[in-house]
């Protein structure tokens, strides 16, 4: 029963704003401690506050390692956590990459593309296969832990989330054979564990197929010792921030399981003697990695793919259970894809949801005809800082999903709140019985990014409500 309507529009931006003023802050709140799994509701992170620490986000490819393709092109990183907060986004992947370069799939002769800083300094004697010095991966380029000290120690200044990608699975299979990203190249002919490409004898291709699955398995105990020093390497810059992550690997191949479980229980190992320990996240191999062997890891949180069915994740979102903290990344998903409808459902679904953004405007990373232009994304970026107003409104610790309690199937719950998501807006029917007595409805307008109305009902039974607007509607019903 409708009470009363205000009559007024809040937009996005003017709201945020007042929340943020509201709570004396800046766009991003200070980072308060260490991040650890919730055990009041393990689908999220918290820290220090006992609240919900929900992450979502924006990432690019060169937001850590420089991609040239010719001419040096810097990418401008303070620019981008500007960017970032514009959106009330909190949260990014920062990408590593291992090859200093890769063919191409017409000529499989070396390509300059290239990404410093690299892990290892070139030092020679003697020329990789891409005509310059080869690496000497008994030692690190100090300048690749500068600047990882640097990036993450900024983002944690500004109140940013940082996953760190340790490992690049990107660059040791041959991508012209993979069946999803046919003409892509060989990326191992530019890896340092490439034996043509150090002076160690260190030697990646143990069947020499011309690929490196074998440098991410436990099969080659010398790559293992120099990954494992790494890693502590990593820690040891890195462990008094409070504002991140780990990720092992993105796109290993599916015969590396058993290698991303010791990598995780490294970190772990690793960590018990420093100040502070901090999750790990596991994502899921490529190509046609299965999602199991995330869940069975010993990480505390999973970026799980589609599982070979094309609508899991994208269409169909199974409520997340506990059983790990989720990242739906869009990168497992589409490579390149998903809308505001999406990140709506996911978070609703009790996700963290991330794009995996092209962001041509600072990444300069020829040829741009590669993905649509930006303003395509643009619904996607300002859907995620809209899922993430709401869930610093709302006490997210105490709800989880609740697809039986709304008709359209996507409702977070408590005791004291709802939030619903109408992907075509209209009509919807919310079942109240658990929240007896007067409460307040809003209906906020993802399109419109603005609070459209706001209405007093009586709840304790099933209610039928109607978006005030055209188009998909979020309804949030509180004390």
């Amino acid at each position: 029963m409708k009470i009363f309507s205000l009559s007024r529009t809040v937009t996005f931006g003017l709201l945020l704003a007042a929340l943020a003023a509201s709570a004396g802050r800046a766009a991003n709140p200070p980072v308060d401690g260490v991040l650890r799994v919730s055990p009041v509701n393990p689908r999220y992170f918290t820290d220090n506050s006992g609240r919900a620490v929900y992450l979502t986000g924006s990432h690019t490819w060169s937001n850590f390692c420089e991609i040239w393709n010719g001419a040096p092109v810097v990418f401008d990183y303070e620019a981008y956590l500007d960017w970032l907060e514009r959106y009330n986004h909190n949260f990014f992947r920062l990408w590593t990459w291992e090859n200093a370069t890769w063919s191409s799939s017409e000529s499989d002769t070396l390509r300059d593309r290239y990404g410093p800083p690299l892990l290892y300094p070139r030092t020679g004697p003697g020329l990789a296969l891409d005509s310059l010095p080869r690496f000497d991966v008994s030692r690190f380029n100090e300048a690749f832990f500068s600047r990882l000290r640097e990036r993450v120690e900024l983002a944690q200044r500004r109140g940013f989330y940082v996953q760190v990608m340790l490992f690049q699975g990107w660059s040791i299979q041959h991508k012209s054979e993979q069946p999803l990203k046919p003409g892509q190249g060989n990326p191992w002919k530019g890896h340092p564990f490439n034996r043509n490409n150090n002076i160690n004898g260190i030697d990646g291709d143990l069947d020499h197929d011309g690929q490196g699955q074998e440098a991410y398995t436990l099969r080659v105990p010398g790559i293992n010792e120099l990954q494992k020093a790494y890693i502590r390497r990593v820690i040891d810059t890195l462990n008094d921030l409070d504002n991140y992550i780990y990720e092992i690997c993105n796109e290993s191949d599916t015969t590396g399981v058993a290698w991303h479980y010791a990598m995780i229980d490294y970190i772990h190992q690793y960590e018990k003697a420093k100040p502070k320990q901090h999750p790990v996240v596991t994502t899921v191999p490529w190509p046609f990695g299965d999602n199991r062997t995330l869940y069975g890891s010993p990480a505390e949180a999973v970026a799980p793919n589609c599982a070979g069915e094309q609508k899991l994740y994208k269409e169909v979102f199974p409520p997340a259970d506990g059983r790990k903290v989720v990242f739906l990344d869009t990168d497992h998903l589409w490579g390149i894809g998903g809308n505001a409808d999406w990140a709506w459902k996911a978070f609703i679904s009790g996700c963290n949801p991330m794009f995996m953004d092209p962001l041509m405007t600072l990444t300069h990373i020829p040829p741009l005809d590669m993905f649509p232009p930006d303003s395509v994304w643009e619904p996607l970026r300002v859907a995620l800082g809209q899922t993430r107003m709401f869930a610093e409104r709302m006490d997210l610790i105490a709800m989880a999903p609740h697809p039986e309690l709304a008709s359209s199937g996507f409702c977070l719950a408590s005791e004291r709140e709802r939030l619903v998501y109408v992907g075509g807006g209209g009509a919807v029917s919310a079942d109240l019985s658990a929240m007896p007595g007067e409460l307040t409805v809003e209906w906020f307008s993802p399109s419109l990014g603005a609070v459209t109305d706001i209405w007093q009902v009586r709840g304790g039974g099933k209610l039928e409500l109607r978006a005030p607007y055209e188009g998909p509607a979020v309804l949030y019903i509180h004390r």
